[in-house]
């Protein structure tokens, strides 16, 4: 709470510079949940009890809280109803990247920052994030950190370990903008189109997003944002401590450059696409970005073809650890693997002794039930949000397409997101944003743990 209120005040920066006179909205909901958890942090608690359990509801609630308070800064700053503003705090905190204003450029200044700052909070984590600041080392950071879905360690410790990928985040923070200005963008649109493209998050501050800016060089450097947001912070590590070899030699990496090459070859063979919005498309779909360099309706005119391809890029994702959303690349290898080893084990004479090695670490039983049972649980969630939005006249692949890009936190869109759509429509795709932030797991034990309280 403390830390979600302290990113709440940080665009009053932003709406003094320009002069804007909405800033009492920033003081009053941020300094709100500052004061809560200032209050709640004073009830005695033991934080060495704190279980996984404990730390993914707390998590899930976070989530929920951030959405919460960014909802009442929209309401109140740019007269828009309770739901759509929380659609669209949810979709920036949860980077998904989709809109409900149509026309952001009338949006004040400081809203637009408060979109795209939540948006590079939220690619990190926005329990993460305060683990590498207000907490302290221990069993409770620990806890914290897994239940945000993160389970590498560049690091001997968590807490270590936070403060190195913040270190990493900022460094190419500081690239990007840096990058966007030499290329001609003006600096404000510089520090928001790193935030939201870095982050894979992809809310813009032009309606036309990174194509308003009509340059291949922008276009270029929001590429290469964009791969830099969606690929491990281990791999970024090694590539920083100069083990480069190492950075080929993720599974991972290899996965996704495989994926952008032949998904980029199918659009420009059959939906002839240009070679660069060909690899445009394909990287910020996998990347879970959403950037856009042609406008949503020439986007909804496309035949089924390329729609289908973006899908299956905005299923899978890029690299787990790292601030991309979808299944990730990780689990897809070792679902695809684990079905190879299972029909070579039932060739081979019995008793054989299969080795299942992935990138040379051994993969065991658990790992394996693991990425199947989430994919399917993945999959499940898409196809009863894909199945209401049909109820309610959409048509198939479109409804498929906007709730593979909520779920997978995208933000690509063939324009049934809009401040017009049906409530259960805009609640279930809040719902999705969600869950497809926290990898579904921590959800499913806060609601559970609700449930069995109500039942008690």
């Amino acid at each position: 709470m403390q830390g979600i209120g302290i990113v709440v005040l940080i665009p009053l920066i932003v709406a003094l510079i320009y002069g804007e006179t909405i800033f009492i909205e920033f003081i009053l909901f941020g300094g709100f949940s500052i004061l809560m958890g200032f209050f709640l942090k004073k009830i005695p608690a033991d934080y060495n009890k704190l279980k996984l359990k404990h730390g993914m509801i707390i998590a899930s609630v976070a989530w929920l809280w951030a959405a919460l308070i960014g909802s009442f800064c929209l309401m109140y700053s740019t007269n828009v109803d309770f739901l759509n503003a929380y659609f669209e705090s949810m979709s920036a905190w949860s980077g998904s990247g989709l809109s409900i204003y149509p026309d952001v450029e009338i949006l004040p200044k400081s809203i637009l920052f408060l979109r795209s700052l939540e948006q590079w909070v939220g690619g990190l984590g926005i329990v993460i994030m305060v683990i590498g600041i207000l907490i302290r080392p221990g069993t409770a950071a620990a806890r914290l950190y897994k239940s945000e879905a993160r389970e590498e360690k560049i690091k001997p410790s968590i807490t270590s370990t936070m403060k190195t990928i913040w270190w990493i985040y900022l460094f190419y923070t500081v690239m990007g903008i840096i990058l966007y200005i030499i290329a001609g963008m003006p600096i404000f649109d510089a520090i928001n189109n790193t935030f939201t493209n870095l982050s894979t998050g992809g809310l813009s501050i032009k309606n036309d997003s990174i194509g308003f800016y009509k340059s291949n060089i922008i276009t270029m450097i929001t590429i290469i944002l964009m791969i830099i947001g969606g690929t491990s912070f281990l791999v970024h590590y090694k590539a920083f401590k100069g083990q480069v070899l190492d950075v080929f030699r993720d599974v991972q990496f290899q996965a996704m450059i495989m994926l952008v090459a032949l998904f980029s070859i199918l659009l420009i063979l059959y939906a002839k696409f240009t070679n660069l919005d060909a690899i445009f498309y394909v990287v910020s779909a996998l990347s879970c970005t959403g950037s856009n360099t042609i406008p949503v309706s020439v986007m909804a005119a496309w035949m089924d073809y390329p729609k289908i391809v973006l899908i299956t890029a905005m299923i899978i994702g890029m690299a787990a650890g790292s601030t991309t959303g979808a299944i990730k690349l990780i689990r897809a290898v070792t679902v695809l693997k684990g079905v190879y080893w299972e029909i070579k084990r039932i060739l081979l004479p019995e008793g054989s002794i299969i080795p299942r090695k992935i990138s040379g670490k051994p993969v065991e039983d658990v790992e394996i039930r693991e990425a199947g049972s989430y994919t399917f649980l993945y999959l499940f969630f898409i196809l009863i949000s894909w199945l209401v939005l049909m109820m309610y006249g959409y048509g198939g692949i479109d409804s498929l397409f906007e709730v593979a890009s909520a779920q997978g936190n995208v933000g690509l869109s063939m324009g049934i997101v809009s401040p017009a759509m049906p409530d259960l429509v805009e609640i279930l795709m809040i719902f999705n944003m969600w869950i497809g932030r926290l990898e579904i797991i921590p959800a499913i034990v806060l609601l559970k743990g609700l449930w069995d309280v109500f039942r008690r």
